[in-house]
């Protein structure tokens, strides 16, 4: 161990958001209610010690609903919502299912089914393949939604590619500025689109990413911890490069830290994705602290008091 002192810069609000909160206490509680085993369709956040935790209470995860061998269990959503297919598939399955689609994401659908009864075609700000966009795409028949991911993907729309008015919506995790930009090109190329009524991208990734740039260009390292699969902690990492700190990483409980780089630092960042425990925070600083001496000191930009109400099926 070296005399040398690290200062870590720890961001505030980090972590666990409301609707992560409500999604792992729906799977501990159905658990608790009804016994092991109780299915999840897809990773119920994107955590791999988070789904760990829960595999070992009884919960069973798979990707679709034909992989559960027993029908008669508890099979839970998760907080990335679903395509309404999913729901169908369970009721003619006769399956009891709990629905942990994160609020916040239950919003953008409705937004969706609006604009779309009203007669808009909606374009949707997100990354492809990603459950939550997924799950958006298919609360509409094919076609209603086209998904752009880039400045670039907006800049090539045209008022030809569509016979409708147009709608946005954007995935709730994406980095604020980078969607900022997007809208500002769709707004305008297309001056009627409508937005949604409230902001789509939610306040627990807002927060995290405004903790991020108060500290990042004090730091000469940025840690981010989450998982690969995780887009709002893929998004902190470009945060915190974009706001002045290009030595910037993600850190999933598994990756075996830098240590040498940072006991060459005198100040590093850190902060953890909105599924990511505090416990994975306490741990790497615990790593740190094997090498050299630390000192933290937390910046907080706000204080968040958001709940949501657990479904009905498990009061």
């Amino acid at each position: 161990m070296t005399n040398k002192e690290v200062k870590i810069l720890l961001a505030s609000p980090r972590g666990f958001c409301a609707g992560v909160d409500r999604a792992i206490e729906i799977v501990e509680k159905t658990l608790k209610k009804f016994g092991p085993p109780v299915y999840v369709r897809h990773e119920i956040v994107h955590n791999k010690q988070v789904v760990k935790n829960l595999k070992e209470l009884g919960a069973i995860f798979v990707e679709e609903l034909k992989e559960i061998k027993d029908n008669s269990r508890p099979v839970i959503f998760s907080a990335h919502g679903v395509p309404k297919s999913v729901p169908e598939e369970a009721k003619n399955k006769k399956m009891f299912y709990i629905d942990a689609t994160c609020p916040l994401v239950t919003k953008v659908h409705k937004e969706s089914e609006r604009h779309y009864k009203n007669g808009r075609q909606i374009i949707l700000v997100g990354h492809k393949g990603h459950p939550e966009v997924v799950g958006t795409m298919g609360q509409l028949p094919k076609g209603s939604i086209k998904l752009i991911e880039t400045e670039e993907d907006a800049q090539k729309l045209n008022v030809k590619q569509f016979d409708k008015p147009l709608a946005y919506v954007t995935q709730t995790t994406l980095s604020v500025d980078d969607t900022k930009n997007i809208v500002e090109i769709l707004k305008k190329k297309f001056p009627d689109i409508k937005a949604s009524n409230k902001e789509d991208i939610c306040y627990a990734t807002t927060n995290r990413q405004n903790a991020v740039k108060k500290i990042a260009s004090m730091c000469e390292m940025f840690f981010v911890i989450g998982s690969e699969n995780s887009s709002n902690s893929k998004r902190l990492v470009e945060v915190a490069k974009n706001s002045g700190c290009s030595k910037s990483q993600l850190i999933s409980f598994d990756t075996e830290l830098p240590i040498d780089e940072i006991i060459s630092c005198n100040t590093i960042g850190l902060t953890s994705g909105a599924s990511a425990p505090e416990k994975l925070v306490n741990d790497f600083m615990l790593k740190i602290k094997k090498y050299c001496k630390i000192s933290v000191e937390e910046f907080k930009i706000t204080k968040e008091n958001v709940t949501f109400k657990l479904p009905s099926s498990l009061n």
